[in-house]
């Protein structure tokens, strides 16, 4: 339930409210339509804002992404492209008595946002793109202009400030050096910093957004943290707190219902409450969307807690609530009131640009300041795990049956180039996975074991044969020094632990992580899988002798090797494949892929060395991935190739060879399920099981025998020896090399000699698609080399020489890849002499 005033409005699921609230309906039977009065303001100056009459706020340009946190930095195929709208901001204050406005700052080439007001009501910071400058930084100045000056520098956006009652701020920055793994965009996440801009360290482990951070009234960080690992690329990004030093980071509201993003979210006044924007699906540009005001009082998920502010608008941003009825928000070039006692609102302001981050000119309360946890001394902070067996969604496990944790990293993207997964895998996972390794659990289901610091984890829940028994579909981090707890796998989040002093794994120091040795802790199929696949599998399942239909070679396909496609297709692999929602036990990873069966001596008696049974079980634990490196990112996929393939009959490449299929196969391939099967990619229905509205992009379900499946461009074309393609093989009669399969209503093979000139013609595209594959090469070709985007960032970043040139230079880019995320590890500070 959602209220909305005065009544209770019913919605079906958490998700169909974010339906509501892009059509603008949501409430609308119980809720009237905000008025617009013009006598709301007198009644704030002698209430909540009585002694204050003044506000700040920042005036700019909006720019054009959809994405509510696309607002800051570069287009990462264009450096040029600056995401922030055009040229041309204010810092202004504006008194609410007069009217009056001045422009406390202008820059016609610059921009400005997100200033906050000190505690003592004197100074402002905020976030200021200087002149021509590409970056934001943050500032500070008095209240009446004076005083300007920089906090920070460099090339990184600093932006959403927010001062702390220890003198420090903490912030928004893209110093993580990551990228959106599903756009185009740069990552930000939560820093901290002293009051003048120095000594800046992160204070998240998060690989993907953290935004608008703001100090609770007991000192906790309140912040949207976006949740990637699993679950859904679009659907979680909610409300977290952490102390102001990283340390005890925990959800607050919303975690367990996908479909809106909770933003600009702030304290209200004399009150627990938050008022915070709820912006519609994937969140909206500016973080635009209705306002509600939100109570944890029930538990971080009792979305009966959410309460839409009556009076205001649904297309507003950037809440300055002044008390639990009352606020102050911005709507495009307007600074509004907003009364919900009255149901109305009041336009106190109207400027020529678009207004955001209004605030109260005054003093204020410092909140407790709440003690640093973290050791910046230490190497290692430690996770307490009380028991494995406790939990949600654990029904069938007995106690004792999980003996080990596996302890995964799921890795940051120094670039991306597309909303989607590909190359890394099919419709699954848009990050790499770090196997670290594993720590025991005791016999009682507890553990106790050291974390590297900062970095976002996942475990797995190993029984024991290593086998996968629960995977976290979340990440969890801890800082330097600190020691955090859970009270089980998944536990509910209202739930205290049982107090226990006895659990077996506290009776001795905490686990090191036991490490693979000799194996790589990233997985690449072609590098890694496929070779075992050749020594075991192939002779069996190659295309003269595809039993079971299934063909094991890494041949090249539009996109995947066929043998990924075929493991895919035939059901061989449970990678989670964007699951929603917490999966049962034994449904993800190693327990849940057929193919461990298959190597396991059961299937033709197959049976793997250990070095090459442990490959294939990291891989599957590791999500499945198809290539092991960042560097393979928006490259060697024919149809959408970079470079672009300078050739006149560019269009014919990239369309798939359909014409001679449609020609010659429609006879039998015309019934609507099939009739799309040949010249397009094939994105399948969800999978089944509950699932959010919107998801069928991100999600799959493979049926048994699905011609979708069997007839994919996929698996029907090969890009390495294009004679051996289905497509040509299926159709041609067997005495001349085929396969004889596919016949027409005469019983005849299709082809019946290989001179047929449909099947030339045919044969003839494939190898043009061929040519253009060994032109752009895939990330498993000799002579590839990544994209200069690629390139550009691992200089940026200082992984590669500032004179490193692409192509005249070798470049290790698995090297090049780790070298990156070593990069980003946390570094202990040397104790004082």
């Amino acid at each position: 339930m959602i209220k909305s005033g005065p009544r209770a409005l019913p919605v079906v699921g958490w998700t169909l409210l974010c339906c509501a609230l892009c059509a603008g309906t949501a409430g609308a039977a119980e809720a009237p339509k905000p008025a617009v009065r013009d006598d709301l303001l007198p009644k704030a100056l002698a209430g909540p804002l009585k002694g204050a009459e003044e506000i700040v706020f920042a005036a700019r340009n909006v720019g054009t992404d959809p994405h509510w946190y696309a607002n800051i930095g570069y287009w990462s195929e264009d450096e040029t492209k600056m995401m922030y709208g055009p040229a041309g901001g204010r810092l202004c204050k504006l008194n609410l008595r007069t009217g009056k406005v001045i422009d406390l700052l202008s820059d016609p080439l610059g921009g400005f946002r997100d200033p906050k007001i000190h505690y003592d009501g004197k100074r402002i910071i905020f976030s200021y793109r200087k002149g021509e400058s590409k970056q934001y930084h943050l500032y500070e100045i008095n209240i009446d202009g004076s005083g300007l000056r920089q906090l920070t520098d460099g090339p990184f956006d600093d932006f959403e400030p927010a001062y702390l009652p220890n003198n420090e701020i903490v912030f928004i920055s893209t110093r993580c050096k990551r990228w959106v793994s599903c756009w185009f965009t740069q990552v930000a996440t939560l820093h901290r910093c002293d009051g003048d801009g120095k000594n800046i360290r992160s204070i998240s482990g998060n690989i993907e957004h953290d935004n608008t951070p703001a100090v609770m009234g007991d000192g906790r960080v309140l912040y949207t943290r976006w949740e990637y690992i699993d679950r859904s690329q679009v659907e979680f990004h909610h409300l977290w707190t952490a102390n102001p030093d990283g340390t005890n980071v925990q959800t607050w509201f919303g975690n367990m219902h996908p479909g809106i993003v909770m933003i600009d979210s702030k304290p209200i006044p004399n009150s627990k409450k938050i008022a915070s924007i709820f912006s519609p699906g994937h969140g909206r540009t500016e973080h635009v969307g209705p306002l509600y005001v939100v109570s944890a009082d029930g538990g971080p998920d009792a979305t009966e807690e959410a309460e839409a502010v009556l009076g205001c608008p649904r297309d507003v941003r950037d809440p300055y609530p002044l008390s639990e009825k009352m606020f102050i928000v911005a709507r495009r070039k307007e600074i509004l009131l907003v009364d919900a006692a009255s149901a109305a609102y009041q336009v106190i302001y109207t400027d020529k640009q678009e207004v955001h981050e209004p605030a109260v000119v005054r003093s204020q309360a410092r909140e407790p300041v709440v003690p640093d946890h973290a050791d910046t001394r230490a190497a290692m902070g430690r996770m307490v795990l009380a028991d494995v067996n406790h939990g949600r969604n654990m029904e069938g496990i007995k106690p004792g049956e999980i003996k080990k944790l596996l302890i995964l990293e799921a890795l940051p993207k120094p670039i991306n180039f597309s909303g989607g997964p590909d190359p890394l895998s099919w419709l699954g996972t848009f990050n790499l996975e770090r196997v670290l390794g594993t720590v025991p659990v005791e016999a009682d289901g507890s553990a106790y074991f050291e974390m590297p610091p900062n970095r976002s984890l996942i475990f797995v829940a190993l029984d024991d044969k290593d086998l996968s028994v629960k995977r976290m579909q979340s990440f969890v981090s801890v800082m330097p020094g600190e020691t955090t707890s859970c009270v089980g796998c998944h536990e509910q989040r209202r739930e205290a632990p049982i107090p226990r002093s006895d659990l077996d794994a506290l009776r001795r120091k905490p686990s090191k992580i036991a490490a693979f040795t000799g194996l790589p802790d990233v997985i690449d199929y072609p590098r890694d899988v496929q070779p075992i696949l050749n020594k075991h599998c192939v002779s069996c399942h190659n295309y003269q002798k595809p039993d079971g239909g299934i063909i094991l070679t890494g041949d090249h396909g539009y996109e995947f090797s066929h043998s990924y496609w075929a493991l895919f297709s035939s059901r061989q692999i449970a990678d989670g494949g964007n699951g929603y929602g917490n999966r049962a036990p034994r449904t993800i990873g190693s327990s849940a892929s057929a193919l461990m069966e298959k190597i396991s001596g059961k299937h033709y008696e197959v049976k793997l060395d250990p070095r090459d049974w442990r490959i294939i079980w990291m891989w599957l634990e590791t999500s499945a991935t198809y290539s092991g490196t960042y560097a393979s990112l928006g490259c060697g996929m024919v149809g959408h190739a970079f470079p672009p393939i300078p050739r006149t009959d560019a269009k014919d490449v990239k369309s798939r060879p359909a014409l001679a299929l449609q020609k010659r196969c429609s006879e039998c391939h015309a019934a609507p399920e099939d009739a799309a099967a040949f010249p397009k990619k094939i994105q399948l229905p969800a999978s089944s099981g509950p699932k959010p509205p919107g998801s069928a992009a991100h999600a799959r379900v493979i049926r048994p025998n699905d011609p979708l499946i069997r007839r994919s461009s996929q698996i029907l074309f090969n890009l390495s020896r294009p004679e051996q393609s289905i497509a040509l093989l299926a159709p041609l009669a067997k005495d001349h090399g085929g396969w004889g399969t596919c016949a027409a209503k005469s019983g005849k093979a299709v082809f019946k000699t290989a001179e047929d000139e449909d099947y030339r013609q045919l044969l003839a595209t494939i190898v043009r698609n061929k040519d253009a594959l060994d032109q752009i090469k895939r990330f498993d070709m000799p002579g590839f080399n990544p994209r200069p985007e690629y390139i550009r960032e691992m200089k940026r970043f200082g992984i590669l020489p500032a004179s490193f040139t692409l192509g005249k230079d070798p470049i290790d880019f698995y090297a090049t890849d780790q070298a990156y995320w070593k990069s980003l590890w946390w570094t202990p500070t040397p104790a004082a002499p």
